[in-house]
């Protein structure tokens, strides 16, 4: 218990999670402390609770039903991490258990704040409320003495801090403080160097301290080293590990959190009865030559060090043996238990030692957690936790974790110090992506957090329609690390004739702050995602797969071709071009995630065209010819048809530009004759998401891919740099656009030339809007769409939705990209693509 004199007052030390217990007689004003010093929300009232169960608060009857309810709404509190003060008399020992069960329950902190005010000052109080006026004084006695016998023994029952206020006047000058947990280190953001177990090793220490940057423990860039524990026995020099450690922390270049083998060891040093096993003996050994004053200054460290620590905004969570999510920044014995010792299943392996929980293969939390305690021969991640305990001094090496940048940084064991009980495991448990997927991670109403637009949400019955494709039609979902979004079209265009037109593309973006855009020439196929392995261990090592050496897929997820021989054999010229073109190397990857066209439309949209976009005008095509030859026999005939004639031939005009339309975008294939593919950006490579890289940077990298494809696969995609700002520039755009269009192409994608581009406000601008050509908007809208009375008419339609949704999208994926880019697991890539595919569901007008 800590308490400060304040003018006057005390100050009473209360932590920011923590289920805080008023305890005091009736009239003792715990009330009113309650609400001098503590949020409305986070007071709960025994009295406000039996008035909801019986209207009447002090009806003593419903007593036992009003802490049901108030035992149920702490709960929920403590459950999300909300401070919570009961106000009931809690003199009794019986009620008090019961609340620190419930913090138990939680992993929060147990706290008593004692009113000990004399009898005739709470008699006095009660006679002055018309509600407790005939309270019998036998009531506030017997309130005291229970009190009174409680006071010694409050601590042994379980709470940790117990503040005891005497009298009206030292609680009415009493002053709360909030503190955070010792855990809470969110306000830290690094960069940190996470240490595995050392184990004695104090010359791979320094190795490894100087190969990170470090000079007599301190970084010159200001970076924090992080150890996970396990600093002492089985190596040759626990002490000299321990100087190093201790120094930097105490200057404030290191965090350290605590191991099992500290534990046990400072256990030892209390004068403990512990065993001298698994490589304590040579600690204490090393240790005798110490002197007294320096094994002072290890318990004292021993003893301050912290369960776990949570850093990095919440980003990132340290500690020994690993930890759960429902875990982290909770404050028990159980949760300090977890952290120094994980978890068991009760069972011994072949060796006698325990088997471990696989808690990490289950782990869906939002923050990274980086642990030892079980050697692995590589750290690796999996599902968003790292083991680094790569045995050291067991020969193996001992690893560092940089963070943010999630770089590994390693230096190999002088030796074997110290012979394991058992071999290194070969793998890492649960392999690269953790367990398969699961349908909770999918299920239901999802909201994703994304970097560039933060929460985008996932309705229940559009998750449902995604479920639907994602199991039945979807290629093989680790091979499936990111879906296009839809993207938006250009402002409804007033320009005389035309529905769509760059003058309102170069418009929009230079309202949105964008002085630089690129035209892309818009390739009438279909949107195609390529992932492209260098070889087939390339795609065993980060996909897990095998055999496929990468996958071709549509917007939805679905192969192109349902024989694999025919996407090896794409990949397989990717994968030569790509390697002609030197991208493995200049990019440093063995796999690349591109956006491209697949041509012809007719390769998987034939269908589409025949029955939603060609049904006008191929009923057109039937009947007008026929129609049109009877009108013109009856005006030969002298009959007067009064304009129906004149109609008709517009009809058939209008019907046969529609064909040629459609006649552009389809031909016949043989095998891979005749088959295109426009790649337009490079999503990603091995650690990077190169989604932000210049449009212009980006072609300048396909052009070289395409000039390399000696198989007439590839095909460069045109395009034209435009200033928004500049007339003249936009001029020339349009006229860019004329020409493409006026000689059969589908049009263009207007895009920011620095790829992610955000407005003033910060708002994200949308990252293509398409500019489709005239002729062609007849396949979408029919023959006769450009009609002024159809033209108004189509007009009217609304963009907010969709353009929405295109942002919406975009965000997902740029998540999905980032995610993969740092090597995050499956699971977690999944929960943004799926998201993709699920707004996929959302009602709009198909032909946006």
């Amino acid at each position: 218990m800590t308490d400060t004199a304040r003018t006057g007052g005390r100050i009473l030390p209360v932590t920011d999670l923590s289920l805080v217990v008023l305890v005091g007689a009736s009239g003792s004003g715990k009330s009113t402390f309650a609400r001098r010093h503590f949020k409305p929300t986070e007071v709960i009232s025994s009295d406000f609770c039996r008035g909801l169960v019986s209207d009447d608060e002090n009806d003593q009857s419903a007593t036992g039903d009003a802490f049901d309810v108030l035992h149920y709404i702490a709960g929920k509190r403590l459950a999300a991490g909300r401070r919570t003060v009961v106000d009931a008399t809690s003199v009794q020992q019986d009620a008090r258990r019961q609340l620190i069960d419930l913090a138990k329950r939680y992993d929060v902190l147990p706290i008593a704040i004692v009113l000990d005010v004399p009898e005739e000052v709470c008699a006095e109080r009660n006679a002055a409320r018309t509600d407790r006026a005939d309270m019998p004084r036998r009531v506030i006695q017997r309130h005291i003495r229970e009190l009174r016998r409680s006071l010694r023994h409050l601590e042994r029952e379980g709470f940790r801090k117990v503040h005891v206020l005497r009298g009206a006047e030292e609680a009415e000058n009493a002053t709360v403080v909030t503190e955070k947990r010792f855990n809470d280190l969110t306000h830290l953001t690094g960069p940190f160097d996470i240490v595995g177990d050392v184990h004695g090793c104090s010359a791979e220490l320094e190795s490894l301290l100087g190969k990170l940057g470090y000079t007599d423990g301190v970084h010159p860039e200001g970076r924090t080293a992080v150890f996970v524990g396990d600093l002492v026995d089985r190596g040759p020099d626990s002490p000299g590990v321990l100087r190093r450690v201790m120094s930097m922390v105490k200057s404030g270049n290191a965090l350290c959190v605590p191991g099992n083998h500290e534990n046990k060891y400072g256990r030892h040093l209390k004068g403990r009865g512990v065993r001298h096993t698994h490589g304590l003996a040579e600690t204490i050994a090393q240790m005798a030559g110490e002197s007294e004053e320096f094994k002072a200054e290890v318990r004292q460290f021993i003893d301050g060090l912290v369960s776990h620590y949570v850093l990095d905004g919440g980003r990132l969570v340290v500690c020994h043996a690993g930890l759960p999510e429902r875990y982290h920044g909770r404050t028990s014995g159980r949760v300090r238990s977890h952290a120094l010792y994980g978890d068991t299943t009760g069972e011994t392996d072949e060796f006698g030692l325990p088997v471990r929980y696989p808690w990490a293969e289950d782990y869906r939390g939002r923050a990274a957690v980086v642990y030892g305690h079980t050697p692995v021969p590589e750290a690796t991640w999996l599902n968003n936790t790292i083991c680094l305990d790569t045995g050291a001094v067991f020969g193996g090496k001992l690893t560092a974790l940089r963070w943010p940048e999630r770089e590994l940084v390693d230096v190999p064991a002088e030796r074997v110090w110290y012979e394991p009980a058992k071999p290194l495991r070969t793998e890492a448990p649960g392999g690269q992506d953790g367990r398969p997927l699961d349908l909770g991670d999918v299920h239901g109403r999802r909201v994703v957090e994304t970097r560039h637009a933060g929460r985008v949400s996932v309705r229940e019955e559009n998750a449902a329609a995604a479920l639907e494709v994602m199991s039945r039609f979807a290629v093989d979902p680790r091979l499936l690390p990111y879906l296009p979004p839809t993207m938006a079209p250009t402002p409804t265009s007033r320009v005389d004739g035309y529905l769509e037109h760059p003058v309102e593309a170069f418009a929009q973006y230079a309202a949105d702050g964008v002085a630089q855009v690129v035209c892309e020439e818009k390739h009438m196929g279909s949107r195609a995602v390529a992932l492209v392995c260098r070889d087939a261990e390339a795609a065993r090592g980060r996909f897990g797969v095998d055999g496929p050496t990468g996958s071709l897929y549509t917007r939805t997820g679905r192969p192109f071709f349902d024989d694999g021989e025919v996407t090896e054999e794409i990949l397989g010229r990717l994968r030569a071009a790509i390697g002609a073109a030197g991208l493995w190397e200049e990019l440093a990857t063995d796999w690349l995630l591109l956006d491209a066209e697949l041509m012809p439309w007719s390769l998987k949209a034939s269908g589409l065209l025949r029955t939603q976009y060609a049904a006008v005008g191929a009923a057109s095509g039937a009947v007008l010819p026929a129609a049109l030859a009877a009108l013109e026999s009856a005006a030969a005939r002298g009959t007067d048809l009064g304009g129906l004639l004149e109609r008709q031939r517009e009809r058939a005009a209008d019907a046969a530009q529609f064909t040629a339309a459609y006649r552009r975008y389809c031909w016949s294939t043989e095998g891979l004759e005749g088959v295109r593919l426009a790649p337009f950006q490079i999503l990603a490579a091995r650690g990077r998401s190169l989604a932000a890289l210049p449009h212009d940077e980006q072609l300048a990298l396909l052009d070289r891919l395409v000039e390399h494809d000696g198989t007439g696969l590839l095909r460069t995609t045109r395009r034209l740099r435009v200033d928004t700002t500049d007339p003249e520039s936009v001029r020339a755009g349009v006229d860019w656009w004329l020409e493409m269009t006026g000689r059969g192409g589908e049009g263009m994608v207007v895009k920011p030339l620095g790829a992610l581009a955000r407005t003033e406000q910060g708002r994200l601008v949308q990252p293509g809007v398409k500019c489709r050509g005239r002729e062609y908007l007849r396949i979408v809208y029919g023959p006769e769409y450009t009609r002024p009375d159809n033209l108004a008419q189509l007009r009217r339609r609304f963009l907010n939705h969709k353009r929405s949704l295109a942002l919406r999208e975009y965000a997902l994926g740029l998540e999905a990209l980032d995610r993969l880019a740092d090597g995050e697991p499956l699971w977690r890539v999944h929960e943004a693509v799926f998201g993709v595919l699920a707004l996929e569901s959302e009602p709009v007008d198909p032909r946006l």
